[in-house]
């Protein structure tokens, strides 16, 4: 018994090395299977939103009676896929952040404020590890995105609206293009889409204020300019019919112009349309009279030559 005892101690003396190895391999497989587990459940926990930024989730539990090869490359497939959905949601937020910076940019808007009330992370001064990917981040960053995109179209189309105005005022009072000019950041977008617009300032609130305070005075400005423009118009009007030998009451058409423009019963683009039509119809009307009153000037000035010549014989 006692050489048996001995053997014994001597074999197990044998396999402590052994048995110490296989301890530390399943401690080392142990810490992998938890380090592995424990970025599965970090991004996991990102994803969904339960973590706080830079908060480190707890030391899960191992099954120590599966440390197999299978269970290993199970939880490191789950990893990588993870770590992927990860990397695409990351790409994502940046995009999207990418994407409300331009739009605040082109609305003349403070983007910071914008972009951390989705979340405090967002902001340039935090490193792309510690962004938020949560899924409430993201549909935020979406309403977020489509609000501000309503609000550049409905800026836009307030702006165009304001433009049309501009050039059909700058149109009935013949304003140059040097005073047109300045408002070329107005009108240069009058005809584009929203997602054409992309300079900055573009739809700044100023910018449009700025375009409504001109259409007022224009508008303001037209009814004492139309004095102006319709009598230089009736005075065309007028020297077309003198030519063409035709008597109108200038008098009347006169007061009757003064009368529109005081009454304001008549737009004064529709009283300029009006009188370019009559100066159209007047110039067709002499035309017509033209081959006329050229037989007329010849048949009197032949008339003249032979009273002249009759006179010049009885000499």
């Amino acid at each position: 018994p006692e050489k048996t005892a001995r053997t014994i101690k001597q074999q197990l003396a044998a396999l402590a090395p052994t048995l110490e190895q296989l301890g530390k391999q399943k401690k080392e497989r142990i810490n992998k299977f938890a380090d592995i587990m424990s970025r599965i459940e970090q991004i996991r926990g990102e994803i969904a939103g339960n973590l706080e930024i830079g908060q480190q989730v707890a030391i899960p539990q191992i099954n120590e009676d599966d440390l197999t090869d299978e269970k290993l490359r199970d939880f490191q497939s789950q990893l990588q896929e993870l770590e992927k959905k990860k990397r695409e949601r990351l790409k994502k937020v940046l995009e999207h952040v990418s994407t409300v910076q331009d739009l605040c940019s082109v609305l003349k808007m403070e983007h910071f404020s914008i972009i951390t009330e989705v979340h405090e992370s967002l902001d340039d001064s935090v490193g792309k590890d510690h962004k938020s990917i949560s899924n409430d981040t993201l549909s935020k960053l979406d309403r977020t995105i489509a609000t501000l995109n309503e609000d550049k179209t409905l800026r836009l189309k307030k702006l165009q609206e304001l433009a049309t105005q501009l050039n059909d005022l700058w149109d009935l009072m013949d304003t140059p293009t040097e005073e047109r000019s300045l408002f070329d950041h107005v009108t240069c977008n009058r005809t584009a889409s929203a997602e054409e617009v992309t300079a900055p300032g573009a739809l700044a609130l100023d910018i449009i204020n700025q375009a409504e305070v001109e259409v007022q005075r224009l508008d303001e400005l037209k009814y004492s300019k139309m004095k102006e423009i319709a009598f230089k118009k009736q005075t065309t009007l007028e020297d077309i019919y003198a030519s063409a030998h035709i008597v109108i009451d200038t008098a009347a058409a006169h007061d009757k112009i003064f009368a529109l423009i005081e009454s304001g019963s008549m737009e004064p683009t529709e009283l300029i349309a009006d009188m370019d039509s009559q100066i159209l119809k007047a110039k067709e009307e002499a035309l017509s009279r033209k081959e006329i009153l050229d037989k007329v000037e010849r048949w009197i000035s032949a008339c003249e030559e032979e009273s002249w010549l009759e006179d010049y014989n009885r000499v």
